[in-house]
């Protein structure tokens, strides 16, 4: 498990959540260790992540509560950890201080990222159906049967894109790289989709 300058790679699958920081070490073995990261020695970085990892590992959990996420940021983590070293000032903090705010930070950028990622792609065709929803008679419950369900009623080629962007989150300019279509047909489909199950809710 060895740290590269250039990516600082590590395995990370099955680590244990610890709730709780890492035993702390012997001010002079901490400094000792703050100084060699500072030198660039990958055997401290490897030292590091074996005695800090499960500690940060369980912070981004508790935030970002995916394990899929919580290694991706643990990793982003290392590496930023690794290249930012410099910045580190013992007088300010303990390293696991300064480490785990890192780790926070990262941790809050992913469920922003999530968010907005997720709430762009759905914005514009809850936007379309409002009006629509509102005007319902009282008995018609549109939700109760669910979009994506609404969505089967679709061609084909309407269905995918829609489930490609409202669904699986992504772009208008990244489903026509992935279906190898003009951008301009993938808004014309989305468009006309849109309308179609707006209809069909009234």
């Amino acid at each position: 498990m060895a740290a590269s300058p250039g990516c600082c790679h590590f395995h990370l699958s099955g680590i244990p959540v610890s709730d709780s920081p890492p035993i702390s070490l012997p001010s002079a073995a901490e400094e000792a260790l703050v100084e060699r990261l500072r030198a660039r020695d990958e055997a401290a970085m490897t030292e590091f992540y074996d005695r800090y990892a499960a500690a940060l590992y369980g912070v981004i959990f508790r935030i970002v509560k995916a394990e899929d996420e919580a290694e991706d940021v643990l990793q982003e983590a290392m590496v930023k950890i690794w290249h930012a070293f410099a910045s580190y000032d013992a007088s300010k903090g303990r390293l696991f201080t300064w480490v785990v705010n890192i780790c926070r930070n990262l941790s809050i950028d992913k469920i922003r990222s999530r968010q907005h990622r997720v709430g762009s792609r759905t914005m514009g065709l809850d936007d379309s159906l409002t009006a629509q929803r509102q005007a319902a008679p009282a008995t018609f419950r549109p939700e109760h049967i669910g979009l994506q369900e609404i969505t089967q009623t679709l061609i084909p080629e309407q269905r995918q894109i829609i489930d490609l962007l409202y669904f699986e989150g992504y772009t208008q300019s990244e489903v026509a790289e992935e279906l190898d279509l003009p951008l301009g047909t993938v808004k014309t489909r989305a468009r006309t989709a849109i309308k179609l199950l707006s209809k069909l809710i009234r």
